[in-house]
């Protein structure tokens, strides 16, 4: 989208304001998922925008809102100035300053269907009910998404409710445009009271009630990035929350301006947040985990990881790229449709996808697989293969590896097997472990070069300096190939991450690289390697609390700091 097509076309579209929530992508309605799957132009300041762009189709135009404090409104509509971005253009995008509701309804008009996304919910938005309005007047049609307003959400995250048994009252305040009536009102209340206001006017806000009627030692918690990974609550009083802040360094600050959620009140359980704050006791809350796959292999490790409450970073150590003579491929594949083989055995998702595309090439689909029996040597093969439309006959019921598929793998019978050929596409660097197995049970194997992996490039520089200066808390190795790919393209890991490994060849390597293991997992698997650091970072946390230590990630540690070799 560009400025002179904004407004191509007679007919109207149409307009969804749309609640993102507090922050956490996960607390987006389904409604608003299927709203953004269908939109145009999706409409919203930078952080929503990082919120929903994930449930945007691809090519969808983006106008992200640049709000300038310094700048006054545009006369008449009250509404922040907006920078067009067109998310359809391989070209550097031209900065385009106009009113939100003038953009909102030129892009309907043009007959797109466009998306105002505002952070919590539209009901409580300062500018939504005007941009409504606004389409109102015009003709615009336009519907309205509720989303999870920040004043509910964040109080939810910070192990704070707003009611108990008694059902006190609750009020909710907006402390930048609060009245002196409204300060009068809810001083006077023994309810619970939430304000939004910034990190820097925290404590202004709490004089306000004090001065009000509230006593000095009323609870009260403040939680800044709320329902994020970056999520963090002070507990404190009315007449202590200024020095708490300023003892914990996070006042004064450049970053004082930022939203924060008070939750003030006798009953509103802040006594009982250690107890209650079940978002950031998770084991790797706010850890930032590099994992070293590419980004369609880490898709689940990666969710995982976020269930935990870590941040995920992926860094690719692989690239995977063609056989250098596909003529065997081609063989072994056509070999598959002329009934050549019995078996074809997967040893990885990448072999998955290389003969995939190979099918794809010659107009084939799954169906090409009748008659012949597959096999996978794990889950996440499995699944790829379930989504290619086949169902595999053989997965390992032990170990998910080459050794684990041959402890299930049948010998050849000439009575019950009217071919002896097993059909294996694979990496040009797997080792020989299967093909001597399957030889050993009396197959003929054609191992056939599916794919061919290379070390990937390095990744950016600020990624490198992080990996080698601590700025990562842990690093998750799932193969010796991702530990050596890893040091020769980014660096060691610094010596405060934590190092976790799928497995003992695994945790060799890194040795070999001057790595201490601190994790390891109990078996082979990478959601088993996952619940293993996250075993440690729950035990790390559970020592620093028994302790009397304040719980602090890997990466703050000491510069300099030794880790213990830890036996779990």
């Amino acid at each position: 989208m560009s400025p002179t097509t904004l407004s191509a076309g007679p007919e109207h579209g149409h307009v969804t304001f749309l609640g993102a929530g507090p922050g956490d992508p996960g607390l987006l309605t389904l409604r608003a998922v299927e709203a953004l799957a269908n939109a145009d132009v999706l409409v919203a300041e930078h952080e929503v925008l990082d919120v929903v762009r994930q449930h945007a189709r691809q090519g969808v135009s983006e106008v992200r809102t640049d709000a300038d404090p310094s700048q006054e409104p545009t006369p008449g509509t009250g509404t922040p100035q907006l920078t067009v971005v067109d998310g359809t253009s391989t070209t550097a995008p031209v900065p385009v300053v106009r009113d939100a509701a003038h953009l909102v309804m030129e892009a309907a008009r043009g007959g797109r269907r466009v998306v105002r996304a505002v952070s919590g919910d539209p009901g409580l938005d300062t500018y939504a009910a005007e941009e409504m309005l606004a389409c109102a007047a015009a003709g615009v049609p336009f519907e309205v998404v509720p989303g999870i307003a920040s004043a509910v959400g964040v109080p939810a995250y910070a192990g704070v409710p707003l009611r108990d048994a008694q059902g006190a009252d609750v009020r909710f305040v907006d402390a930048r445009t609060a009245s002196d009536r409204c300060w009068t009102e809810v001083g006077a209340s023994d309810g619970t009271v939430v304000v939004s206001t910034t990190l820097d006017s925290v404590a202004a806000a709490a004089g306000e009630l004090v001065s009000a009627g509230r006593k000095p030692d009323t609870p009260l918690t403040v939680t800044v990035a709320g329902t994020t990974t970056r999520q963090r609550t002070w507990t404190a009083t009315l007449g202590t929350i200024a020095q708490t802040l300023k003892q914990a360094k996070v006042l004064p600050s450049p970053e004082g301006g930022r939203p924060v959620i008070a939750v003030v009140g006798e009953r509103s359980a802040a006594a009982q947040r250690d107890q209650l704050a079940w978002f950031e006791s998770k084991p790797l809350f706010g850890w930032k985990v590099l994992v070293p796959r590419t980004k369609e292999q880490a898709v689940s490790l990666s969710d995982q990881l976020r269930s935990y409450g870590a941040v995920p970073h992926e860094v690719p150590t692989i690239a995977v790229e063609p056989p250098r003579t596909p003529q065997q491929m081609e063989r072994a594949v056509k070999g598959l449709v002329t009934g050549r083989y019995e078996w074809i055995a997967f040893t990885s998702v990448n072999a998955v996808k290389a003969v995939r595309e190979k099918f794809e090439e010659y107009g084939l689909d799954a169906r090409a697989f009748a008659g012949i029996k597959v096999a996978a040597v794990g889950e996440q093969t499995a699944k790829a293969l379930i989504a290619f439309g086949v169902k595999p006959d053989l997965v390992p019921s032990g170990e998910q590896s080459a050794a684990g598929l041959l402890e299930d793998w049948p010998p050849y019978d000439p009575v019950f097997d009217p071919i002896d050929r097993v059909f294996l596409p694979r990496a040009d660097i797997a080792t020989e472990t299967l093909v001597a197995g399957l030889i050993e049970l009396g197959w003929e194997v054609d191992d056939v070069t599916a794919y061919r992996t290379v070390r990937a490039s390095p990744p950016p520089a600020e990624t490198r300096e992080a990996i080698k200066g601590g700025g990562f808390d842990a690093v998750l190795f799932t193969s010796s190939s991702t530990v050596r790919n890893l040091v020769g393209i980014a660096g060691k890991p610094h010596n405060v991450t934590v190092i976790a490994c799928i497995g003992p060849a695994t945790a060799k390597t890194a040795e070999e690289h001057g790595l201490r293991v601190d994790v390891m997992a109990p078996e082979p698997s990478v959601l088993k390697l996952a619940e293993a650091l996250a075993d440690f970072g729950a035990k790390r946390r559970a020592a620093a609390l028994e302790a009397g230590d304040p719980v602090t990630r890997p990466s703050e540690r000491r510069p300099g700091a030794r880790r213990r070799r830890s036996t779990t």
